[in-house]
C-alpha cells in the first residue's frame, strides 16, 4: 500500500517536472517572436501584431526586424507603409536594407524615407498590394534601441483610388537585456 502512495507520488511530480520543462522549451522557441502575453498594454487583443527579431533582441546590437501584417488587416491593399515609434526610443534604421515581401517575393519600392524628427519610417511601394495579402516588412541592419517595451505603430496608405491613411495596428517588440 505504502509502495503505491510512494510510487503514485513520483509519478505525479514527474509528470508535473515535465509539463514545467515543456513550457519552458516552449517559451524559449517563442522568445522574441510575438508579443507574447500581453494584459496592460493598452493596445486592443486584435490590433497586436506579431513579429519577430532574427538576431535576439539584445539592447544596442545589429538586428533584423520581421514586421508580420496578416491579410485580415489589409482590408483596402496598401501603396506606403508607415511605421511610427515613440520618442525613446533610440535606435537607428538604414534605408537601404528594407523590404516589403508578399509570400517569398520581395516587392519593388519606390523609396524609403526615415522622418526622425516625427519619429515614422515611410516604405513606398512601385506598386500597390492588393487587398488580403499577407505582408512581411523586413527591416534590416536596424541599431536596437536600450533595452524596454517599445510600441510600433503601423498605418498604411490604401491602394485605392481614395488615398485613406488606415491604422494596421502595433508591434510590441521586447529589447530585453538577458537575451
Amino acid at each position: 500500500m505504502n509502495l503505491k502512495k510512494v510510487l503514485s507520488k513520483g509519478l505525479i511530480a514527474t509528470l508535473v517536472l515535465a509539463g514545467s520543462l515543456m513550457a519552458g522549451f516552449q517559451a524559449i522557441t517563442w522568445a522574441n517572436g510575438n508579443s507574447g502575453l500581453t494584459i496592460f498594454s493598452g493596445v486592443d487583443r486584435k490590433d497586436i501584431l506579431d513579429y519577430y527579431l532574427q538576431f535576439g533582441g539584445r539592447p544596442n546590437q545589429w538586428e533584423r526586424y520581421k514586421l508580420y501584417i496578416p491579410a485580415k488587416k489589409m482590408t483596402q491593399g496598401a501603396s506606403t507603409f508607415f511605421i511610427s515609434y515613440p520618442d525613446y526610443f533610440n535606435g537607428r534604421f538604414d534605408t537601404d536594407k528594407v523590404e516589403v515581401r508578399v509570400g517569398r517575393e520581395s516587392l519593388p519600392l519606390k523609396e524609403v524615407i526615415w522622418d526622425q524628427e516625427s519619429r515614422v519610417l515611410e516604405i513606398s511601394l512601385a506598386k500597390p498590394i492588393e487587398a488580403s495579402t499577407r505582408v512581411e516588412l523586413v527591416l534590416s541592419n536596424v541599431r536596437n534601441p536600450d533595452f524596454g517595451t517599445y510600441y510600433l505603430v503601423g498605418d498604411v496608405l490604401a491602394a485605392g483610388d481614395i488615398p485613406v491613411r488606415l491604422y494596421l495596428g502595433t508591434w510590441i517588440v521586447s529589447i530585453d537585456p538577458g537575451s
